[in-house]
């Protein structure tokens, strides 16, 4: 989240990164050398600014095959139906871009504490804290949240067919 001596945050939820996956062209990887083997669609935003995961590993030695970078989730679907390219990406774009794929964990089991942890925050400015507007639609935010994660938004992997 954004920081600053005049910014207020509050994390909402704590999502985690998935491979996501087209099982009528592949099987998920089952191992570490299979994940880095396998060609990555990745996305990098239009000031250069890739995922923190990508940064996450970079930054701890791990090299990964990325064949493509789009500039925004809802692209992956595209070039990943029909292809045996995986993506790894927060979990909850299962409920929407990419609900037509399977998904499964991230199989790099040398991963530092939390590094596949995706914390979502709602931030504001303080002269907004005590707002009587802004104070409704973040209590709006967290309503819509918490029953969010009270449904469960796990579906069965779909597997590879023959």
């Amino acid at each position: 989240p954004p920081e600053g001596i005049d910014i207020v945050q509050k994390r909402l939820l704590t999502d985690h990164y998935v491979v996501f996956y087209d099982p009528q062209m592949r099987d998920a990887p089952q191992s570490i050398d299979d994940y880095l083997a396998a060609r990555h669609i990745t996305v990098r935003y239009g000031n250069n600014r890739t995922l923190e995961f990508d940064q996450m590993l970079e930054n701890q030695g791990i090299d990964r095959n990325i064949v493509l970078r789009v500039p925004n989730f809802t692209a992956i679907a595209e070039f990943l139906r029909g292809s045996k390219m995986i993506a790894t990406l927060p979990s909850l774009l299962q409920n929407h871009a990419l609900r037509d794929f399977a998904q499964t964990a991230v199989p790099i089991t040398t991963l530092k504490p939390g590094t596949i942890d995706l914390p979502i925050y709602m931030c504001w400015h303080q002269r907004y804290q005590h707002d009587p507007s802004h104070q409704w639609l973040r209590e709006q935010l967290e309503d819509v949240f918490s029953l969010k994660l009270k449904t469960p938004t796990k579906r069965p992997l779909k597997q590879k067919t023959s």
